[in-house]
């Protein structure tokens, strides 16, 4: 049985920094590709940044340069370091993994729970 569980969701001032952390289990890190996603209550929810099994990283032109998406493939778990956080990076945070990279892009076939992070002074 697949689980994604996030962790380091919070409420942090504007300019300031989160981790986030997604345990996998089920999954061999080696074959699964690994993101993180976001949802705003009442908007689609977006990819973040997403990086392979090969450890490529690919990130959303709105947090490039202030978020950084790495994985421990011995923990079996993705990190996600977000930097200079700005209200809008407001949302419900979601880890995801799929074997496939195509479905990275669109419909990621695990998702973790979801962990909120708030920006606001």
């Amino acid at each position: 049985q697949v689980q994604l569980v996030e962790s380091g969701g919070g409420l942090v001032q504007p300019g300031g920094s989160l981790r986030l952390s997604c345990a996998a289990s089920g999954i061999m890190p080696s074959h699964y590709h690994m993101g993180w996603y976001r949802q705003v209550l009442g908007k689609q929810r977006t990819l973040v940044a997403r990086i392979t099994s090969g450890g490529i990283t690919n990130y959303a032109d709105s947090v490039k340069g202030r978020f950084t998406i790495s994985r421990d493939f011995a923990l079996n778990t993705v990190y996600l370091q977000m930097n200079s956080l700005k209200p809008e990076d407001t949302a419900v945070y979601y880890c995801a993994a799929d074997m496939f990279l195509a479905k990275m892009d669109s419909l990621p076939g695990y998702w973790g729970q979801g962990t909120q992070v708030t920006v606001s002074s």
